[in-house]
């Protein structure tokens, strides 16, 4: 039964795949995969004692599987919670790597462990140890979620894009330093002005990309629409911004918005929880004429799902040494602490 069950899983699995071109909206795509498929992936995880944890940023039909769906700070936290002893992260590599920090005796499963985020390698130790040299106990080396386990463990604090003004006007510490992203760092530091906070020159490619021209664009294109962006982006873009937040903070403040209209001002592939949420409200929701899309979040398919299921290919190793995963995972519990005050 097991072995038919996975059968079919991989062969309906392959026959959404050819037919996802004739979708024209992520609800479209989601609408795509039957309740067979559905079925069949449930077995799979009972077999295996599993969860499917799935970011905004992955297709539609992928999030469409997943037994939760959420930012990187609702994954993490959610991830010490959970009963399985299988988790499979449908995200980048540093997601997997901070679900198996804060889980180290359970198995973590990525479906692309090709999926990489080219801003969580944008620091240099050298950064880091010459501002500790200057500032000495008064800095605190905050680090964007975004990173990977060697850049965690040079650091004191996690933090993510919901929680990062919070966490540092917390902080004893007068001096920060905040890896790797400087567009997150620039606007945590206009949130809290008593710290100094020293900018790396990390970014991510999709955000960074986008520029005040095409926001205007769309401003003008659609004068009626709020304009609703992530903190990754650069300054003058975030200039133009009714709302600035989160991926997560995003979807909340469109759903409870009075607005009709919006300019979504981050990775395209948080429309589906966009139009989910806001399904018969007649909600509009525009991005820039240059789409934010993320190549990596996009390597992620039901297919390898249902391989990494059937499988248990894609497991996450943690390649440092036990101490530098102690402080990583040191960073993580303490960015929960703190969220959590």
């Amino acid at each position: 039964m097991a072995q038919s069950a996975n059968m079919d899983a991989s062969e309906l699995a392959r026959d959404i795949a050819a037919g996802l071109a004739s979708a024209t909206t992520a609800t479209e795509r989601a609408a795509l995969v039957p309740a067979e498929l559905v079925e069949a992936i449930q077995q799979l995880k009972t077999k295996r004692d599993a969860v499917i944890l799935a970011h905004y940023y992955v297709a539609p039909e992928v999030q469409a599987v997943a037994d939760y769906v959420g930012d990187s700070f609702y994954l993490a936290k959610l991830a010490k919670s959970l009963p399985q002893q299988t988790i499979v992260l449908c995200g980048v590599e540093f997601m997997g790597e901070s679900a198996k920090l804060l889980n180290p005796t359970k198995t973590v499963l990525l479906p692309e462990p090709g999926a990489d985020c080219p801003m969580a390698h944008m620091v240099k130790r050298e950064t880091v140890d010459a501002a500790r040299a200057e500032y000495g106990d008064d800095l605190a080396v905050v680090c964007y979620v975004n990173s990977t386990v060697e850049i965690k463990s040079w650091s004191d604090v996690c933090v993510t894009s919901s929680n990062a003004v919070k966490i540092v006007s917390e902080l004893p510490q007068q001096h920060v330093l905040f890896i790797p992203d400087q567009n997150l760092g620039r606007f945590v530091a206009e949130q809290v002005p008593q710290k100094h906070v020293i900018l790396n020159k990390g970014y991510c490619p999709r955000h960074h990309i986008i520029t005040v021209e095409q926001i205007v664009d769309a401003t003008e294109a659609h004068p009626d629409a709020l304009v609703l962006a992530h903190p990754e982006c650069k300054a003058d873009v975030l200039a133009e911004a009714d709302y600035i937040g989160s991926t997560a903070g995003i979807i909340k403040y469109a759903e409870e918005s009075d607005a009709s209209e919006f300019i979504i001002v981050t990775v395209r592939g948080v429309l589906y929880e966009l139009e989910r949420r806001c399904q018969g409200t007649g909600k509009k929701f525009y991005f820039p004429a240059v789409q934010p899309t993320c190549v990596n979040m996009d390597l992620i398919t039901l297919e390898k799902l249902v391989r990494c299921l059937e499988t248990g290919e894609g497991e996450v190793q943690i390649g440092v040494s036990d101490e530098a995963a102690d402080q990583a995972k040191l960073t993580l519990d303490r960015m929960l602490e703190c969220a959590a005050r």
